[in-house]
């Protein structure tokens, strides 16, 4: 029973993708209180499930949540659609004809590949991601280019989790990192959101007009502050490769048959762990001050081992 339930849930949110506790508990004959016990169950299975206290809440999944490639096989996927036909063809369920919905576009999808806007492979994933980030990515992409408003649960660097209601205007890609350019109804301005760090994300079908922006406008050099450092490095011929395509190769310079790299980078917490990801032909010769943080850090790594 309490498996059936959690399926059923499943099935429910990737249909509607957000629902009241109140009406699963009708729906499978449970309690409230049991609903949201197999709501953790599933959140701790990796299902990325939220729960929104409110007028406006809810519970919900998120848009770029599909079922693993890995479920079923082929054959297994066209035996469960037929299925759901047949059953459906008895009872007409709303919710039912949903998922057979969404399970049709996603076997379409799998047989397209990964796209954006149509005429673009992208893959910003990590190896083994199963394309969840690639999935995120499509998402927000036809937002924007359908002008619909997205309801987002985002993770800032402090580790703090906001829900909030954004209008996408702009994708932007930058240092091989993917942001969204939106306006935020939470903070009633343009805000540069990253998408690595958008938990989940929910297309509420409600349409925008675009507002006016400047490209001036937006934050490309977000990280030019007074945190921004002149950097120069050593590059081995081992490391060229990976720091052209990091800093750029109009900065990187051979010298009587050496080569070097000067750029301004941003001073941030990330910095001196991307440095060291070159590996030991990757010097950093100056500032003297990013020399011994490099060294202190190197220090760190040995005493760990």
């Amino acid at each position: 029973m309490k498996f059936q339930v959690m399926t059923g849930i499943l099935f429910t949110l990737l249909a509607r993708r957000k629902v009241s506790a109140s009406y699963l508990a009708g729906k499978y004959g449970v309690s409230v209180r049991s609903i949201y016990r197999y709501i953790d169950e599933m959140t701790v299975a990796g299902v990325p499930i939220d729960v929104v206290r409110g007028a406006q809440g809810g519970i919900f999944i998120s848009d770029a949540f599909t079922l693993s490639k890995g479920l079923l096989t082929k054959e297994e996927y066209r035996k469960t659609l037929e299925s759901l036909l047949a059953m459906n063809e008895q009872l007409h369920d709303e919710t039912l004809s949903e998922v057979i919905e969404k399970l049709n576009r996603r076997e379409k999808a799998e047989e397209r590949g990964i796209e954006l806007s149509g005429n673009i492979m992208v893959d910003g994933g990590t190896w083994g991601d199963e394309r969840k980030f690639s999935d995120l990515l499509s998402v927000i992409s036809h937002a924007t280019e359908e002008r619909k408003e997205l309801y987002i649960e985002y993770a800032d660097r402090g580790g703090e989790r906001t829900h909030r209601t954004i209008l996408p205007h702009l994708l932007v890609l930058k240092q091989n990192i993917w942001y969204v350019y939106a306006y935020c109804k939470l903070r009633e301005e343009f805000r540069l959101f990253k998408l690595g760090r958008i938990r989940s994300v929910i297309n509420t079908g409600e349409s925008f007009e675009r507002l006016p922006f400047k490209r001036e406008d937006i934050p490309l050099s977000f990280w030019k502050t007074a945190n921004e450092i002149d950097a120069k490095f050593k590059v081995s011929p081992e490391c060229l490769p990976f720091v052209e395509e990091w800093l750029g190769v109009q900065n990187v310079y051979e010298q009587d048959g050496e080569y070097f790299a000067e750029a301004f980078l941003p001073d941030d917490d990330a910095l001196i762990g991307r440095i060291l990801s070159v590996g030991a032909g990757f010097k950093v010769l100056s500032p003297e001050s990013l020399v011994g943080r490099v060294k202190d850090e190197i220090k760190k790594l040995s005493d760990c081992y």
